[in-house]
């Protein structure tokens, strides 16, 4: 097992399922645009500012998130795509 820790402000994101259309069609990956929300997995311990305190972060594990289309980096957890973007590349917490 794979596990994945991010490190400063960063987070771990698990992105949502794609869905199928309202008539039931299912489109193969490559046509259908990635979600841009997920379930934040993993967080990082926070941000060193210039002055050496760190910073807390907003986020915590289990929170679900929106986030831009092409905001961080993709890599393969335990066999599923998950995404390790920095903290202020999320837009918001979806409630």
């Amino acid at each position: 097992m794979k596990t994945i820790k991010p490190l400063g402000n960063r987070v771990l994101i698990q992105r949502s399922k794609a869905q199928t259309t309202k008539g039931g069609i299912l489109l193969p990956d490559s046509a259908q645009e990635k979600p841009k929300e997920g379930v934040v997995v993993a967080v990082g311990p926070g941000k060193i500012d210039e002055h050496g305190n760190k910073e807390t972060m907003n986020l915590k594990v289990g929170d679900r998130v929106l986030f831009s289309s092409y905001a961080g980096t993709e890599v393969k957890g335990d066999n599923e795509e998950m995404l390790i973007l920095a903290e202020d590349d999320v837009l918001g917490i979806l409630s």
